[in-house]
């Protein structure tokens, strides 16, 4: 009952607050709207309702304006003002729950630039506080261990276990002889995505945030191997992507097979992006889709929605279970397909092969 505590919080969104008072236990209650509320960013971070009271992390809003220049506040100010420095929240359109402004002819548009820390840049920074803390304490047991040859137990076992598997089971078979120069970045990568995707499921502060299932997380990331794959790229592969091995009238006058393979450079960060943010945006909604039944249920009849909590909290302990398992397949699966680009940018020559 934990996770449907949480999730049955009002909306996280500065602006939400002061649209959402409604205290009829009765009224209908908008699923869709409760469930992407609870896994889109916003300006601030709800962390729970005592009684009345709305216990919340304002965060700090950070904008440059062709009209007012650069200017910084805090989120609360939405709370007392609907508009503040001729900011406001919107409230709908391809901009809703995003700080815009009023151009000359009255119409809504975005800063021309927002750096405000957000609920998912502050995940961001908490969990990659935790990694560091994580690493550097498995690091000082080695230290402490000295030479012993005694395997290592418990939490920091399971941390070897992990790093063994991304450097020989990742790494080495899919980059080749230069796997140690890039372990560093595919074991950052994985264990950034794993730490983000648990912490994402636990539905307290500082957990609950959806840091993988948010699209502009995954595109740096996947930017980051992007930069991996065509900075490090060999000769070789820059000779299969301008020249590739085919017939010349497929590379002369039109320059088919090149323009081809540079389309497949973007084509692979693009495919990275979009299937970790994908699957982990539709587990966080599957979980809170099955935490609403309970809700709704209760507004049609307290006899039903009293059977239907027993099945809702099956359901979704079933499937934060099953969670845990995704958590680690989806950082798995990242950190092997950008392995394998990586390894397909360093292809050997004929001769180096023999």
């Amino acid at each position: 009952m934990l996770i449907a505590a949480a999730f049955y919080q009002p909306q996280d969104d500065a602006y939400a607050h002061s649209h959402s008072h409604n205290n009829s236990e009765t009224a209908e209650i908008d699923v869709k709207k409760l469930i992407f509320e609870h896994v889109k960013d916003s300006y601030e971070w709800h962390i729970t309702t005592w009684g009345s009271k709305h216990i919340s992390i304002y965060l700090p809003v950070i904008l440059y304006s062709e009209r007012t220049g650069w200017v910084a506040f805090s989120s609360s100010v939405f709370h007392n003002f609907d508009e503040y420095e001729g900011f406001h929240i919107a409230e709908s359109g391809n901009n809703e729950g995003k700080i815009v402004e009023y151009d000359a002819e009255g119409k809504e548009v975005r800063p021309a630039i927002d750096i405000s820390i957000t609920k998912t840049v502050l995940a961001v920074f908490i969990n990659a506080l935790l990694l560091v803390v994580i690493v550097l304490a498995v690091a000082r047991y080695y230290r402490r261990r000295g030479s012993s040859l005694e395997a290592p137990r418990g939490f920091v076992g399971a941390f070897e276990l992990l790093v063994e598997m991304v450097v020989y089971d990742i790494a080495k078979p899919n980059i080749g002889r230069r796997y140690l120069f890039f372990a560093p970045y595919l074991l950052t990568a994985f264990f950034f995505i794993f730490l983000s995707n648990l912490i994402g499921l636990v539905p307290f502060f500082p957990g609950g945030s959806n840091v993988t299932g948010n699209i502009a997380v995954t595109m740096a990331l996947a930017i980051c191997t992007f930069l991996a794959v065509n900075i490090f790229g060999n000769k070789e592969y820059w000779k299969e992507i301008l020249w590739p091995d085919v017939p010349v009238w497929l590379k002369a006058p039109i320059p088919l097979m090149p323009i081809i393979e540079i389309f497949g450079m973007f084509v692979k960060p693009f495919a990275l992006m979009i299937r970790l943010f994908a699957n982990i945006l539709a587990g966080h909604t599957v979980v809170l889709a099955f935490v609403s039944i309970i809700f709704v249920t209760m507004v049609v009849s307290s006899v039903i929605g009293g059977a239907m909590t027993f099945v809702s909290v099956l359901f979704t302990i079933f499937i934060n279970v099953l969670e845990i398992l995704v958590a680690f397949i989806q950082a798995f699966v990242f950190t092997m397909l950008s392995s394998v680009f990586i390894g397909l940018a360093q292809p050997e020559h004929h001769s180096e092969k023999h």
